[in-house]
């Protein structure tokens, strides 16, 4: 079960990023780039239908309504360029991911919050 759900989610994900790709191709229908443009709209958006906050019910609209989404864009994109982005998508899946990287850019983060904190007390200790 939990094994289906992994393979789902990555099917999900990998669609997500093929749509990202299908929107900027000239032969995916207008309609299908609004479409996609109002999924992804709602996924960035703090405001839900239902909120957050709600135990359960929150998040079970953005489990049901995304995913929904999501397979009505990819209907709407013509069966020969999805296949073609999603076969991007997936070699863009593979590229490797530099953990060094992140580890600078979270150390940067960290040391300018903790500069902007000491910047502050000085300030306004007085």
């Amino acid at each position: 079960m939990i094994g289906k759900l992994k393979n789902w989610a990555r099917t999900v994900k990998r669609d997500v990023h093929a749509i990202y790709f299908a929107a900027r191709d000239p032969r995916t229908p207008w309609y299908a780039k609004a479409l996609a443009l109002c999924v992804a709209g709602y996924a960035l958006s703090p405001i839900d239908l239902i909120p957050d906050f709600v135990p359960v019910l929150g998040y079970l609209d953005d489990v049901i309504i995304l995913p929904l989404g999501v397979l009505a864009v990819v209907k709407m994109i013509p069966p020969e360029v999805m296949a073609e982005h999603r076969a991007a998508a997936a070699l863009a899946g593979e590229r490797p991911v530099s953990r060094t990287a992140a580890v600078v850019i979270a150390c940067i983060w960290a040391a300018s919050i903790a500069l902007t904190a000491w910047l502050s007390y000085r300030y306004f200790r007085g």
